[in-house]
């Protein structure tokens, strides 16, 4: 079977607290085999027959606001995936591993909007940006921090959902998932 990492935005920040154990238990009951957490920020690994990922993200927003009664955006990726949101990231050995960043969104960038954000975001900070598949690739030059470019902004300017990830992060991710 496929192994996959769901990526789970908005947990353990703000009031959606969450244990891991709570959550690969959740996972469990709904027959995903294998399960695995990795660092206590929302990235489940799992075992399941292969499909798109995008069926796998509904059933998985559905599991999390049943369970826990909890709105929280699901990003499930291959290895593949997540191999590709590292090696394809532009900004990957350019900038501090700490600071570059996939924002794992829930559809394609239309590049009409990518040029707005990246208007509306000229002189408000230093990041870098580009597009990648179902992604947004961010170097957070000045720190993650200090931005003035957030979830909520780039929502807006997107029209995506979407949950972020450094390459650090990602790297733990990929080699757990073998």
């Amino acid at each position: 079977m496929p192994r996959y990492v769901a990526l789970l935005g908005s947990i353990n920040v703000g009031g959606n607290r969450l244990t891991m154990a709570e959550l690969r238990a959740a996972f469990e009951s709904e027959g995903l085999a294998n399960i695995e957490t990795v660092v206590a920020s929302g990235n489940v690994l799992f075992d399941h027959d292969e499909r798109p990922t995008q069926g796998l993200e509904e059933k998985l927003e559905r599991l999390v606001r049943a369970k826990f009664d909890m709105r929280s955006f699901v990003a499930v990726r291959s290895a593949q995936e997540v191999r590709s949101a590292v090696e394809d990231n532009p900004f990957t050995g350019h900038g501090a591993d700490a600071e570059v960043h996939t924002v794992f969104l829930d559809g394609e960038v239309d590049p009409a909007q990518f040029r707005v954000l990246v208007e509306d975001q000229a002189g408000r900070g230093p990041e870098r940006l580009a597009i990648g598949p179902r992604a947004l690739y961010i170097d957070y030059v000045g720190g993650v921090a200090a931005s003035r470019l957030t979830g909520a902004f780039l929502e807006r300017r997107l029209g995506r959902r979407g949950t972020a990830r450094n390459v650090r992060s990602l790297a733990r991710i990929l080699a757990k998932m073998g």
